[in-house]
């Protein structure tokens, strides 16, 4: 592993564990509180995701997601080769996330982990496939359109994390992210269903790749994206 891929490793262990410890440390929180409202829940999340990227998209692009780096790769957005070290990357800072939550805050809420609720079940594929598809949509606009006049496309994901957090949030646990899901199921033993999770996210991923392809592909410069100042 070069210096530069190690580099961009690094910064999807941070991210991610950025994300999975705002995310979920906020469910723990919440559960140990006795609940807070769900919009409040979807900012959480929105921020969960926005904070990482503003921070790190200038060093690996701040996939901070398995199925993000896995449709870049199958789209031709990536190289492939750069496929392990992000995904290593990332669940080794969902599983450190994961366990700072612990230490800190308990085994509450199954640390966060994503399950479908009662009576839900079979609705728990469909919708983690579409607003996976949705997500990986506007990663898609991101890579392909730059970040856009005062960077507002950087938005865009962290937008598709919230609404979805906010609309199926209460019923499938608002997965979309492997690392996500996986890091706290284990830890809390939570193993519930996660099957649906580790094969409609990764299709509702592969099915965006296969059928938007990206016009044009800088190979010099994959890992951060598009750098533009048009709306």
């Amino acid at each position: 592993m070069n210096r530069s891929i190690l580099g961009r490793a690094l910064s999807e262990a941070a991210g991610t564990a950025l994300l999975v410890g705002i995310g979920t440390g906020t469910i723990v929180l919440a559960a140990r509180s006795g609940g807070i409202p769900q919009w409040a829940m979807a900012g959480a999340w929105f921020l969960a995701v926005l904070v990482p990227i503003l921070l790190l998209i200038g060093e690996s692009g701040a996939h901070l997601n398995p199925v993000v780096t896995l449709a870049l790769a199958a789209s031709g957005r990536i190289a492939w080769r750069e496929l392990p070290a992000y995904v290593l990357g990332q669940f080794a800072g969902a599983f450190g996330a994961s366990s700072v939550v612990l230490a800190t805050l308990g085994d509450h809420a199954r640390l966060g982990a994503t399950f479908p609720a009662p009576g839900f079940g079979d609705w728990t594929f469909p919708a983690e496939l579409v607003f996976t598809a949705a997500l990986i949509g506007s990663v898609f606009v991101l890579a392909d359109r730059g970040e856009g006049r005062h960077r507002w496309r950087l938005a865009l994901p962290p937008a598709v994390v919230a609404l979805s957090t906010y609309v199926i949030g209460p019923w499938t646990g608002s997965s979309l992210n492997p690392a996500r899901t996986i890091a706290p199921a284990v830890l809390s033993g939570t193993y519930s269903d996660l099957w649906i999770y580790l094969t409609a996210v990764p299709l509702g991923a592969l099915a965006v790749a296969a059928i938007w392809r990206p016009r044009a592909v800088d190979r010099l410069d994959r890992g951060p994206g598009r750098l533009t100042t048009d709306s």
